[in-house]
């Protein structure tokens, strides 16, 4: 049964992507990867390099393995470091070395397995490798498959912020299995749902509301509840990208919550929070700021921020509210030394807005700091 946009289909979904591109969502699909890949080439198995980390490796490996080595392909596993904090360009020159000295040409396969960070890194190798390589996404956190691997965004951190060089890259699929989560860490999981509850903010409010209403069940996994709430999710993220590829506009609004998350993030080393914990701790200081700037009602504020603290119990904010401040002065959405803030108007609609005063986000910063202290 068709639904909106994309063609979206409720059982073994498939969604087209811009720029001509599949994400296909199916319980199990990790098993038919080898299939897949051959399939993505015709006319002719490419070679296989899989990056992946090892607690990924360990728990999923094998099932990956014996996926490819049924299709015959030839393959080979490289992995990384697991966490944010090798998500850097010493990672990536590691990688392409790793590469070259196993001869990996312009016609080779690269294959990101595991979360955000493997999926980020592997996907701007592969757009500087030899000038550009193909490569697939096979997302195992939730915060992956429902926003990392899908669109193309690539890149790494450098010390004075996230994500500062990188590039549009897309991917030639996206091979989305929500039977992985079994194994995910509990704080991993609970920390990607808050992308989940951004989209329905942004563009979706029957995501906002199923999480509302559903919570229960989106903790216990239920297999229904997710293959839902991850397929409404990728549908909101493939229209965005689709109607603006390179963030010129639109796509922007993806970035609700990312603003003050990733200075909490950069001002705390990438160790304190999770990705998702940050966004979240980003998305109750911009309803704050919204309201201040009387652009988003007091309720709809008080909606989000419940939604928020209701699916975990988040790392306290202790940085200066004038250190993280100053954090946003480095950020990619910085536009001639203007912060642009996404702020929610109501649940499915927001507002990007040039020049938010610094008396706003200071005091969006001092609430995080009550609340985390509640």
């Amino acid at each position: 049964m068709p639904v909106g946009y994309y063609g979206l289909q409720v059982k073994a979904v498939t969604i087209a992507v811009e720029p001509v591109y599949e994400a296909r969502i199916e319980n199990g699909i990790l098993r038919a990867t080898g299939q897949q890949l051959v399939q993505l080439r015709a006319n002719g198995n490419p070679s296989v390099f899989v990056i992946t980390n090892p607690a990924v490796r360990k728990r999923w490996g094998r099932t990956l393995t014996h996926s490819l080595k049924g299709a015959k392909l030839h393959f080979e596993i490289l992995e990384m470091g697991d966490g944010e904090r090798y998500k850097t360009m010493a990672t990536v020159e590691k990688l392409a070395t790793h590469l070259v000295e196993r001869g990996a040409d312009r016609r080779s396969l690269l294959v990101a397995f595991g979360g955000g960070v493997v999926g980020d890194v592997t996907g701007f190798l592969a757009s500087i490798y030899m000038r550009g390589v193909e490569f697939v996404q096979v997302p195992t956190t939730f915060l992956a498959q429902v926003d990392a691997a899908i669109g193309g965004k690539t890149g790494v951190d450098l010390r004075l912020g996230k994500n500062l060089v990188g590039s549009f890259h897309q991917p030639r699929l996206v091979l989305i299995d929500p039977a992985v989560l079994a194994t995910l860490p509990e704080r991993e999981y609970r920390s990607g749902l808050y992308e989940a509850l951004k989209c329905g903010i942004i563009r979706n409010p029957r995501i906002f509301d199923f999480m509302e209403k559903e919570r229960e069940a989106i903790l216990r996994r239920d297999p229904v509840a997710l293959e839902w709430l991850i397929t409404e999710c990728v549908a909101v993220k493939a229209a965005v990208v689709a109607a603006d590829e390179r963030e010129s506009g639109l796509r922007r609004i993806l970035n609700f919550g990312h603003t003050i998350g990733h200075a909490l993030e950069a001002e705390t080393s990438y160790k304190r929070y999770l990705h998702g914990e940050a966004v979240a701790w980003g998305m109750v200081a911009a309803s704050r700021i919204g309201v201040g700037l009387e652009k988003t009602n007091p309720e709809c504020a008080r909606r989000i921020r419940s939604a928020v603290l209701a699916y975990a119990s988040l790392p306290r904010v202790t940085a200066r509210s004038r250190d993280v401040a100053r954090r946003l002065r480095a950020d990619k959405k910085t536009i001639d030394g203007a912060v642009h803030f996404v702020l929610p108007i109501e649940i499915g609609r927001v507002e990007i807005v040039r020049g938010v005063p610094e008396r706003a986000v200071l005091a969006a910063i001092d609430e995080l700091r009550t609340l985390s202290q509640a």
